[in-house]
């Protein structure tokens, strides 16, 4: 069996302040409905009002996708001074960062994502099991699809 690059575990932890996940660049945070269903719960609203307030319908081709909002300078539309306004009920996506697919494809995937993450590399250690449950969180939860 080969071995993957992360065997002996990753580092990671936020550090205070930084946000950069959270802003600065366009991108979407897609939703499945257990991601959906948190924010509900969260902020107390139904699933249309939470969705017209605080998503967006994003056009792939045949079916569209819901992602939240961007402000006008590309932050997370719960993004606030004083971090997440929804850290508790916050996406999967946003839950598993930076433990996703694409960043842990490759040993180099991970350290060019260290160039824009402060954190990575530094503070807590996942063990490769931690590392892997994320993964299958990913795995296991589809965005919302919407013909």
């Amino acid at each position: 069996m080969m071995s993957c690059f992360y065997e002996d575990g990753l580092r990671f932890s936020c550090v205070d302040g930084c946000r950069y996940c959270c802003s600065c660049e366009p991108g979407y945070v897609f939703l499945s409905q257990p991601d959906l269903d948190r924010l509900c719960a969260h902020t107390g609203m139904d699933e249309q009002a939470c969705i017209e307030t605080y998503c967006r319908i994003v056009a792939m081709g045949a079916f569209s996708m819901i992602s939240l909002k961007e402000k006008q300078n590309y932050d997370c539309v719960f993004l606030n001074e004083r971090g997440c306004s929804v850290y508790e009920g916050r996406p999967r996506q946003c839950r598993t960062y930076p433990f996703w697919m694409s960043i842990l494809e490759s040993e180099e995937r991970w350290e060019e994502e260290k160039k824009s993450c402060p954190g990575i590399g530094k503070g807590r250690l996942y063990t490769k099991e931690e590392i892997d449950g994320l993964l299958e969180i990913d795995l296991k939860q589809t965005p919302i699809i919407r013909d």
